[in-house]
């Protein structure tokens, strides 16, 4: 990705999955990569909870799937993203781990849990994502995806 340090590239090039969040004007932009779409999506979700949650001591009391419809990359990307802002705002729930799963009819995506009130508040509650400066593709090590979130 455009901006890696070297330890960034060293790890890409180690195939491993990572993300990491960047200060943007008001907003906060997420850069995540992974050695497939799929682990990109859910370093991309992991990475939206960090920009605002510690996770460190959350246990997790509930296991939440959502489906998306296939869609382009970027679109699921969105997608992923604004269902964790979703059951932020509307069920007051946090995702502690994310995987997802491609299959004929999308994305299975499997949600691990656990309340808002449970976890330590370490920055501003996601608000939206934004469709300017998203971006989700493959790159030489993998996958790699990029969002701008309102907080």
């Amino acid at each position: 990705m455009v901006g890696d340090t070297d330890d960034d590239r060293s790890m890409r090039r180690q195939g491993s999955s990572g993300h990491r969040t960047v200060p943007h004007t008001a907003d906060v932009r997420i850069e995540a990569w992974g050695v497939s779409r799929e682990s990109c999506l859910a370093e991309a979700a992991t990475g939206l909870v960090d920009c605002f949650a510690d996770l460190s001591t959350a246990r997790p009391t509930a296991v939440e799937r959502v489906r998306l419809a296939e869609n382009d990359d970027d679109d699921l990307l969105a997608a992923l993203l604004e269902e964790v802002v979703y059951r932020l705002e509307v069920h007051g729930q946090v995702p502690v781990d994310v995987e997802a799963e491609s299959d004929d009819d999308g994305l299975e995506v499997r949600l691990t849990v656990t309340g808002l009130s449970d976890v330590e508040i370490t920055g501003a509650v996601p608000k939206g994502v934004s469709w300017h400066g998203l971006h989700m593709g493959p790159d030489p090590y993998g996958w790699s995806c990029t969002a701008i979130v309102d907080v």
